[in-house]
């Protein structure tokens, strides 16, 4: 079993024509990952890697019926291509676009909440279920079956968490990137709390970075909320105070979202933190014999 996305889930892509569109419509695919439809204004009738192409969202719905949509569109035009996905009766989104309107944000997010609609992003690597779909781009060869689930603010650091994982013969459930955004969908508390009913998941990778309180709002959670072992990785032990870090959401605000204030709250909630990301499989498979 995995969670949010599994070997049967039917995927649209959001500007399959583009550069990233293409390419990652190749990898998807290469993956495993249904695709069954691409969406580009203008250009329909055409096909890409094989995969149909749609002048929108509604048409590709009436012939190739999905499930999931992922958006490779500019940020500026990102609202308006997330809002037709949501009209047209898809039920999980994933926006890898960085720096939407934050405005533009909080309306994709109104609207999603009111249809029930899962929100992955913005500015987000996507997610996968490990040996069954990926809807993303995060490079397919790390990404294999196991127990481990994992859940990440970072996008490429997580990758190669994901990969010393699987050196060290820890595959993953499933693995989801919230997003590096100042407003996103999924939060740490939604994606552990599936974890936490997923039969197949049995420990749970927590990758967290400074800014904002996700991590503490999470570790109050874990120590309330999860039987299963969790844990973490805290990116940002050596930014340097008051820099502008690169994700939006990786903000410091009078004092709260440093790193030791997230370190404090993950290990007051029984959580081991890595000192480096090499350390975690061992946690890990500690995690795992108790």
């Amino acid at each position: 079993m995995a969670i949010y996305v599994h070997r049967h889930t039917r995927v649209l892509v959001q500007g399959i024509t583009g550069r990233q569109g293409s390419f990652h419509t190749a990898q998807m695919l290469a993956y495993g990952t249904r695709i069954v439809g691409g969406i580009s204004p203008g250009k329909g009738g055409q096909k890409v890697e094989g995969v149909p192409v749609f002048n929108t969202v509604f048409e590709a719905m009436e012939v190739q019926p999905a499930e999931a949509s992922i958006l490779f569109i500019p940020a500026p035009f990102a609202r308006d291509a997330a809002m037709e996905s949501i009209a047209a009766g898809i039920r999980l989104l994933v926006l890898i676009p960085e720096h939407i309107p934050l405005h533009d944000a909080m309306e994709i997010m109104a609207y999603a909440g009111r249809h029930n609609v899962v929100v992955v992003g913005p500015n987000t690597f996507g997610l996968v279920s490990s040996g069954q779909c990926k809807v993303g781009i995060m490079p397919n060869d790390y990404f294999v079956p196991g127990p481990v689930g994992v859940v990440s603010r970072s996008g490429t650091l997580c990758y190669e968490i994901v990969g010393t994982l699987a050196a060290a013969g820890l595959g993953t459930s499933t693995v989801i990137g919230l997003g590096g955004d100042r407003v996103v969908g999924l939060s740490f508390i939604d994606v552990l709390q599936r974890f936490e009913e997923d039969e197949e998941t049995a420990a749970v990778v927590l990758v967290g970075e400074i800014g904002g309180s996700a991590e503490e709002e999470a570790a109050r959670f874990i120590a309330a909320s999860m039987s299963k072992p969790v844990v973490a990785y805290i990116a940002g032990r050596s930014a340097p105070p008051g820099k502008r870090m690169g994700h939006a959401g990786a903000i410091i605000e009078r004092g709260r979202g440093t790193f030791e204030s997230k370190v404090e709250a993950l290990e007051m909630a029984g959580v081991p933190v890595a000192n480096l990301p090499q350390e975690l499989p061992q946690l890990v498979k500690a995690a795992l014999k108790r």
